[in-house]
């Protein structure tokens, strides 16, 4: 008797665990589209602004804590947006912003209502990225759906929120998430510490310390060396210093020798002692990711990408977009550039007999070290020729 009722009751567990296993709604595929890897494994992605047909270029970003729109975006479109008190931080500045309330994104297959963007001048980015950025997409729209990024692909899908199927062979991360998605990582040089991160997909590198942080943690080698580097962000344009720790571990996914950009943290954009810096995608890309927000959950799975070489170059120059011109930006003291005799405000003609004044393509060129990089430019309206040996940061 007392076996048989065991059974019932193990009988009536089971049903139920059913019928609440049914009853959770399941995830839904929304759509799918192509997104366009620019350099530094940053996602763009394209979309409209109801009621206007024209096309617009935005950037995913974990690291932005709402949705935004240019400026000059703003302008063309006659939208008078709405002063306020709020203020955003960045890494050169913090200012206050004006909204657009209750607008409608469309998304290749995929509208999104009641969007309110905050107005910022994104200038630079179209500058670094040589082609025009009228927005960034962040929490407002990543928090109400699950979403999955395949960078062997190219492609991103929207799924509702409910039950997902995660893939075999990946990694579950139970990020911290109250807006910005915040990540325990292990970093190791001379010391090895345990601290938190911004898991930051809309930066282009691989990972950023705040001074503070290595002051405090004693991580560095006293005699590492560093390397003087140009940084653009919200609110324009930082020294920073570029160097490599030795390994960088995430959920249990290392990395050996990872540069990093090391840099005055004024505004606290890191929120320093909370967190030491961010992560970026140069390294994020490295795994195709499901970010369920809902659920505080992102999934990683090692894709492709996963060891592709890290970049160690350093050439002391950075590349702007600037009134159709392709130019130089600071040229850091002692640096290959200075001593190849490049100026600040030199106009790029071509890099390696490349005419083609694609950003993507210069930027790549001058990742090559070793080698001796031919780089032509227009002086003041003269010609000159100049050959410039990247070093090696490693």
């Amino acid at each position: 008797m007392r076996k048989l009722l065991c059974l019932l009751v193990f009988m009536q567990l089971s049903w139920q665990a059913r019928a609440q296993e049914e009853f959770i709604e399941q995830a839904r595929l929304l759509t799918k589209f192509n997104f366009v890897p620019l350099y530094g494994g940053v996602i763009l992605m394209q979309g409209k602004l109801a009621p206007y047909q024209d096309t617009l270029n935005f950037i995913f970003d974990t690291g932005s804590g709402g949705i935004s729109l240019d400026s000059l975006t703003c302008e063309y479109f006659k939208i008078i947006p709405t002063p306020s008190n709020r203020t955003i931080r960045g890494i050169a500045g913090i200012k206050k912003v004006s909204f657009v309330h209750n607008m409608t994104l469309q998304l290749p297959g995929l509208e999104v209502d009641n969007l309110n963007f905050h107005i910022n001048d994104y200038d630079i980015l179209t500058s670094i990225y040589g082609l025009k950025i009228d927005g960034i997409i962040g929490y407002s729209v990543i928090s109400r759906y699950i979403i999955k990024i395949d960078y062997d692909h190219s492609t991103m899908e929207f799924w509702t929120k409910g039950a997902m199927k995660y893939p075999r062979g990946g990694h579950m991360l139970k990020p911290q998430i109250h807006m910005l998605p915040v990540q325990s990582m292990r970093v190791k040089d001379d010391l090895t510490i345990y601290a938190k991160f911004l898991y930051d997909m809309g930066a282009g590198l691989n990972l950023m310390l705040s001074t503070d942080f290595i002051k405090d943690s004693l991580l560095l080698f006293k005699k590492k060396k560093f390397f003087v580097k140009e940084a653009e962000g919200m609110g324009g344009k930082i020294d920073m210093s570029m160097t490599v720790i030795k390994e960088v571990k995430l959920g249990p996914y290392k990395f050996r020798h990872v540069p990093v950009f090391v840099f005055e943290d004024k505004y606290n954009i890191t929120s320093y002692p909370h967190l030491g810096g961010l992560v970026g995608n140069d390294l994020l890309r490295r795994f195709n990711v499901i970010i369920n927000y809902d659920k505080q959950e992102i999934h990683l799975v090692p894709n492709n990408h996963f060891y592709d070489p890290f970049d160690y170059s350093y050439s002391g120059i950075e590349l702007y977009y600037e009134k159709g011109y392709i130019i130089l930006g600071d040229v850091a003291k002692d640096s290959p550039a200075e001593l190849a005799g490049l100026l600040e405000g030199d106009i790029v003609v071509s890099i390696n007999k490349n005419f083609s004044q694609n950003m993507q393509q210069y930027k790549a060129a001058l990742q090559t070290t070793g080698d001796r990089i031919r780089i032509i430019v227009n002086r003041n309206g003269t010609l000159i020729e100049k050959l410039i040996k990247v070093k090696s940061i490693l």
